[in-house]
C-alpha cells in the first residue's frame, strides 16, 4: 500500500521463498514473495478485461497489488501492428508494494506485435507465453521479424512456452453453435484460465462476472466459461508447465478493515459522492468526455440515488459553466477534464475566482501539448493550474499520490472549496486514474464533517442603523465570503466577472479597491490551513527527495532500495501544491541536496527554487510512462555521490 517501512523484497524480482510437492506428486508448487505479469495483444484481444479479472481475483485473495493498463489512443489501431498493442501489467505480492513493477516476470504475448513491443522490458530468465497460432509469416513481417523469434534462438535467454491458444480455444468450444471467429474471441479467457492455474488464483469471481456480463447471451457466457476452464485444465495437464506458483496473502500489509480493489478514477468518484453527503449538498457534475477523465462521468451517472446529477455538455466551456451555475445555486459543483480541457475552462475558472464560489476542477493529466498522448500519463499541468488564467487568479491545488488516495484527495479538495469559497484544482493523472490497488473502505465516522451554513439574512449594519446583506463581507478567519442561495429573501446581490467593491459587491473601477481585492483574494488562498509536510528520514540523510502526485510509488520504492543498500535518503511528498505546507521552507533548509523527480521538465522544481531560493535539482521524464524504481534509485545514488 503506501507504508514507507523498508522492504528488501521491493528490490527483488520474484524471490522464491519455498517449494513443495502437490499431494498427488505430479507438479511442483513454488512460493514467491511477488510476481509481475504483463498481458499483451491487439487492442481487440481483451487484454484489459483479462488483466482486470486477474487483478480482481488477486485482490480477493488478499495480495497487495498495483496495476498499469497501457493501451493505444486510437479507437481501433490496425490489427497486428506495434501501435495497436494493448497491455496490462499487474504486480502482486505477499507484502506492501508501491508500483506496478519495473520489469515483468511473465509476459503473455497474443501475437508477434505484442512480443516485439514488450520483449525489451523483460529481464533474462523471464517466462514468455506466446500464442503460436498468430505467428504466421505475414504477421511477423508486419512488425519486422525476418525469421520466427520462436525458432531462431533469439529467445534462448527466456523461459519460452509456445501455446496454440487460438487452436486450443476453438477445440474447447467445438460443441457450441459458434463460428470460428466467435470462438476465437474467447482465447483471452483461455489465457486467463492458464495464468489463474499457474498462480493459484480464485476462479469463482471470474465465473460470476462472466455469467453477469453475458446474462442476455447465455451461450456466449457458457463459451467463455468453458474457455476459462479449459485454460485452467491445460495448465494442470500439459507437460510444458511443470511448476505452478503461490504468492501468499499480504496479511501484514493491511490494517484491519474491509478492502476492495479500486482505480483512481473510481476512488475519485466515490470521494465526490462522499463529500456531497458529508456536506449535505447535492452533487452536480458538468463535464465533457475526455480521456482519461471520462470514467468519472460514467461512474457518477450511476448514483442518482445519492442526489448526484450529471450533465454531459456539448463542450468543455459549457460543462464548467453549468457547474459554476450549480455552485451559485448551492450545489457541490464539479467539472472533470484533462489538460486540453483545463485550457478551455480557464476563463470560467477565473470567473469562479472572482465570484468566490466553491467549485472542484478535476484534471486527470495526460501527455501534451495539444491532443498529445491521450492514453498516456504526465504531470505537465502544474504550471497551468498555478498560473493558467488572466490576471491575478490564485487557485488552491491538491494532488493525490496513489489510486486509493484519490478518495481522500477528493474530500480534501471539497473541504477547501467549501470552507474558503474558492475553485480548487485537483491534479490526478492517467497512471493513477487507470491504475488500481487495494483500498480500505472507511467507516462513516472517519469522514470529515463538511457541512456549510448558507447566508440567511442581513450581515452588515450601515451607519444609519439599516441592516443589509453584503455579499463580500468576509469571515475574519478564512476570508471567505457568505454563500447566498438565489431566492433567499433579502439576499439579492449583483453577480458577474467585473471587479467588485469590497463588501458590497457593487461594480468598482477604483484603483485602490482593485489593489485591495486582488491582495485579499491572494491572502485568502495563502491562509488556507493545510497540514505540515511529513519527512521520512530515519538515518539523518543529506539528500531529500521531494515529490508530488503519482511519483510517490516509484520514489518510495527507489528510496527503499537505497536504504537496503545502506544509503541514507530522506523523502517527503506534497499533497498541497498551493498553498505549500507552512513548514516546507524549514524542511528544505535542513538538507544539503534536494532532488525533485517529475514527469515533466521541472515544474515543481521551478516553483520551489523561486519561492524558497534552494538549489532544487530536477530529475525529469516525459515518456508517457511512469518512472521505474530502479531508474530513480540510480539517479538518486548519482546525486548523492556527486
Amino acid at each position: 500500500m503506501t507504508s514507507q517501512v523498508s522492504s528488501p523484497a521491493e528490490q527483488a524480482d520474484g524471490t522464491v521463498v519455498g517449494e513443495q510437492r502437490r499431494p498427488d506428486g505430479t507438479k511442483d508448487v513454488r512460493r514467491l514473495d511477488r510476481v509481475v505479469i504483463r498481458f499483451a495483444g491487439d487492442s481487440g484481444d481483451g487484454m484489459q478485461l483479462t488483466g482486470d479479472r486477474f487483478t480482481s481475483e488477486t485482490a480477493s485473495f488478499g495480495n497487495d497489488l498495483s496495476t498499469l493498463p497501457n493501451f493505444p489512443a486510437e479507437i481501433r489501431a490496425p490489427a497486428g501492428t506495434l501501435p495497436g498493442v494493448s497491455s496490462f501489467q499487474l504486480h502482486f505480492a505477499d507484502h506492501d508494494i508501491l508500483t506496478p513493477g519495473d520489469a515483468p516476470n511473465v509476459l503473455v504475448a497474443m501475437n508477434p506485435a505484442a512480443l516485439k513491443a514488450n520483449i525489451g522490458d523483460l529481464p533474462r530468465g523471464a517466462e514468455i507465453i506466446v500464442n503460436t497460432d498468430e505467428f504466421t509469416k505475414r504477421a511477423m513481417q508486419k512488425v519486422g521479424y525476418a525469421t520466427s523469434p520462436l525458432e531462431d534462438g533469439s529467445l534462448a535467454g527466456y523461459g519460452l512456452h509456445p501455446v496454440p491458444l487460438t487452436t486450443l480455444t476453438v477445440e474447447a468450444l467445438k460443441d457450441f453453435d459458434l463460428t470460428r471467429k466467435e470462438a476465437e474471441r474467447s482465447k483471452n479467457m483461455f489465457a486467463l484460465g492458464l495464468l489463474s492455474w499457474m498462480y493459484h488464483r480464485p476462479t469463482e469471481g471470474t465465473e460470476k462476472f462472466l455469467r453477469s456480463k453475458f446474462a442476455k447471451k447465455p451461450e456466449i457466457a457458457e463459451a467463455n466459461l468453458t474457455a476459462f476452464r479449459a485454460g485452467w485444465n491445460f495448465g494442470e495437464t500439459t507437460e510444458d508447465f511443470a511448476v505452478s506458483y503461490e504468492v501468499a496473502p499480504a496479511t501484514k500489509a493491511f490494517p484491519v478493515g474491509t478492502y476492495r480493489n479500486i482505480s483512481g478514477n473510481l476512488a475519485l468518484a466515490y470521494g465526490l459522492v462522499s463529500a456531497s453527503r458529508q456536506a449535505d449538498l447535492p452533487l452536480f457534475l458538468g463535464s465533457y468526455p475526455i480521456t482519461p477523465a471520462s470514467d468519472i462521468l460514467h461512474e457518477l451517472s450511476k448514483h442518482k440515488n445519492f442526489g448526484v446529477r450529471t450533465f454531459q455538455a456539448e463542450d468543455e466551456i459549457a460543462g464548467i459553466g453549468a457547474a459554476l451555475g450549480a455552485a451559485f445555486g448551492g450545489s457541490l459543483a464539479v467539472t472533470t477534464t484533462s489538460g486540453p480541457g483545463v485550457a478551455l475552462k480557464s476563463e470560467t475558472i477565473g470567473l469562479a475566482v472572482s465570484l468566490e464560489l466553491p467549485l472542484l476542477v478535476i484534471d486527470i493529466q495526460r501527455g501534451g501539448p495539444s491532443t498529445g498522448l491521450p492514453t498516456k500519463t504526465e504531470q505537465a499541468d502544474l504550471l497551468q493550474a498555478m498560473f493558467g488564467r488572466n490576471g491575478e487568479a490564485p487557485v488552491p491545488i491538491v494532488a493525490p499520490r496513489t489510486p486509493a488516495d484519490c478518495f481522500d484527495a477528493a474530500l480534501e479538495a471539497a473541504r477547501i472549496a467549501l470552507t474558503y469559497r474558492t475553485p480548487v484544482l485537483l491534479l490526478s493523472d492517467g497512471y493513477l486514474a487507470n491504475g488500481s490497488e487495494p483500498w480500505r473502505i472507511p467507516a462513516l465516522e472517519e469522514l470529515p464533517d463538511l457541512r456549510v451554513r448558507f447566508a440567511q439574512g442581513p450581515n452588515h449594519t450601515l451607519d444609519d442603523g439599516t441592516e443589509v446583506f453584503w455579499p463580500y463581507k468576509r469571515d475574519p478567519q478564512t476570508l471567505a465570503r457568505p454563500w447566498a442561495v438565489p431566492g433567499t429573501p433579502g439576499l439579492e446581490h449583483r453577480i458577474g466577472g467585473i471587479e467588485k467593491q469590497d463588501g458590497t459587491g457593487n461594480i468598482s473601477y477604483d484603483p485602490a479597491n482593485h489593489d485591495f481585492m486582488v491582495r485579499t483574494r491572494q491572502a485568502k488562498i495563502d491562509g488556507i490551513e493545510v497540514p505540515d509536510i511529513e519527512v521520512d528520514d530515519p538515518d539523518g540523510a543529506n539528500l531529500l527527495v521531494l515529490g508530488w502526485g503519482s511519483t510517490f510509488g516509484p520514489i518510495t520504492a527507489a528510496v527503499r532500495r537505497l536504504r537496503v543498500q545502506g544509503v541514507p535518503v530522506a523523502q517527503a511528498h506534497l499533497r498541497h501544491l498551493n498553498p505549500f505546507p507552512g513548514n516546507l521552507g524549514e524542511v528544505l533548509g535542513r538538507y544539503e541536496k534536494v532532488v525533485v523527480p517529475e514527469m515533466n521538465l521541472g515544474q515543481l522544481a521551478l516553483l520551489i527554487r523561486a519561492k524558497y531560493l534552494v538549489d532544487a535539482r530536477s530529475y525529469n521524464q516525459v515518456s508517457g510512462m511512469p518512472f521505474k524504481a530502479e531508474q530513480l534509485a540510480a539517479a538518486l545514488k548519482e546525486a548523492i555521490d556527486a
